[in-house]
């Protein structure tokens, strides 16, 4: 895919307050927010908008000023992107509201619904690419040429996955400029590794959905019924059952994906959109973290730790190295660095989600997120090469190698103490023991 620079920058100069005007009143209870004019539209999980995660307390945004960053391995998830499985949902929405058309007409409807009388249409292009993820990695690029203007690479690694493949072009797109021409593109399938660093999900055929997934359904069913209840009391005899409800809840960040606003996010209040965000996070803590039996997220993770280390140690390494995946490449890296691991694993039995949980893909996985791997040396402030990570413009303090206060202040590590602590990685091999009895299925 290649779009001529003229024409890529008139897509994506247009700027997002054209996108966001018009937005419906929204409920009491989510107005005078931070993003888009509402209150937690940057927690609504891996669905999230991009946005800079919180500031981890004590953890300095700057090196010392005697410090030179020598090497950068960037992690990049695709942008903002059309639906997936929750179509089903949201076109079970939309037919609901059809066939409730006269009346939703007929009714006296609080401000924050009125939108309804204008109908709702679904008109979201499953799983690719949207202008808003467009956008967000075309700034992305431009952003990182920024931050590390004197590193450059011929090549650019992607999964095959199409909404990956166009995120890698529209973020070189802005960090090469008309230099794009002359990177070279890759996907996984370019590889021979056993066990890919960036989908090593794909050779554990054992790793699950369902288990994950029924720990998000039973939460779901807690947390989903009284917002049923509300909405029918609001316009009685439409017929807000559960998938419905469901659909108007994923309404609000597939909007925000496809066109920068959504009606639907002023429909919620800030109690049931953590709701949301905690569903999606039972699930993907499930999936790639700590949640699930047998606790497959380290040994599935380690592939793009051993990767790292390759990079950070190997004397014939790149300066810069640019990779595009998934939120769940992130998420599985953090497993096995044990730096998103709650005490408590989430389930689904609780009264409210907790409050200061680790794994939280709002701040870990939005669309398009950043996972920056900086090498750097000072002359006086650390000794030897040090190791630092930046996810999503936030240093991310690397707790499991820390061994000084200097470390604690700044997050970061020495190299050598980063592999060291890392030996479980260095040593997971594809049919291993450990591997076999996690991931094939005839163990």
């Amino acid at each position: 895919m290649y779009l001529p620079p003229e024409s890529l920058l008139r897509l994506l100069q247009l700027p997002l307050s054209l996108l966001n005007s018009d937005q419906p009143t929204p409920h009491p209870e989510v107005s005078d927010g931070k993003h888009h004019g509402h209150k937690n539209l940057n927690n609504l999980g891996n669905l999230s908008p991009y946005h800079d995660a919180s500031t981890v307390h004590g953890a300095s945004a700057d090196l010392p000023e005697d410090c030179t960053i020598d090497q950068v391995i960037l992690l990049h998830r695709h942008g903002s992107r059309g639906p997936t499985g929750e179509q089903d949902h949201i076109l079970e929405l939309a037919n609901t509201l059809e066939k409730a058309w006269d009346i939703i007409q007929s009714s006296d409807l609080p401000p924050y619904l009125k939108f309804l009388k204008q109908g709702y249409k679904y008109d979201l292009v499953p799983e690719e690419l949207t202008i808003v993820g467009r956008k967000e990695l075309f700034d992305h690029g431009v952003e990182f040429s920024f931050r590390y203007p004197t590193f450059s690479t011929k090549e650019v690694v992607s999964t095959n996955v199409q909404r990956v493949i166009d995120s890698a072009h529209f973020f070189s797109q802005g960090f090469f400029g008309r230099g794009a021409e002359n990177v070279t593109f890759l996907t996984t399938d370019n590889f021979t590794d056993p066990v890919s660093w960036l989908v090593p999900w794909e050779s554990c055929p054992k790793l699950s959905y369902v288990e994950p997934y029924e720990a998000a359904q039973k939460w779901a069913k807690e947390y989903i019924p009284p917002i049923v209840e509300r909405l029918n009391g609001l316009i009685p005899g439409v017929g807000f059952f559960l998938n419905a409800t469901r659909g108007a809840l994923y309404g609000c960040p597939y909007d925000l994906a496809a066109r920068g606003k959504s009606p639907w996010c002023g429909v919620f209040t800030a109690r049931e959109l953590r709701g949301l965000e905690y569903e999606l996070d039972l699930f993907l803590d499930g999936y790639s973290g700590h949640a699930s039996k047998g606790d497959p997220g380290p040994l599935v993770g380690a592939f793009y730790i051993k990767k790292l280390i390759e990079r950070l140690t190997s004397k014939d390494a790149e300066p810069l190295y640019l990779d595009f995946a998934h939120d769940i490449t992130i998420l599985f890296a953090l497993s096995t660095l044990d730096l998103n691991k709650d005490a408590v694993p989430l389930s689904p039995f609780v009264d409210h989600p907790p409050a200061h949980r680790k794994f939280r893909s709002s701040n870990q996985t939005p669309f398009a997120a950043e996972m920056v791997w900086e090498k750097f040396t000072c002359k006086q402030s650390f000794e030897g090469p040090q190791v630092r990570l930046v996810l999503n413009g936030v240093t991310f303090p690397l707790s499991i190698c820390q061994k000084c206060g200097k470390d604690k202040k700044y997050g970061t590590c020495s190299l050598n103490e980063f592999v060291r602590a890392n030996e479980y990685s260095r040593n997971v091999e594809y049919h291993s023991q450990i591997w076999n009895a996690t991931c094939e299925l005839d163990h």
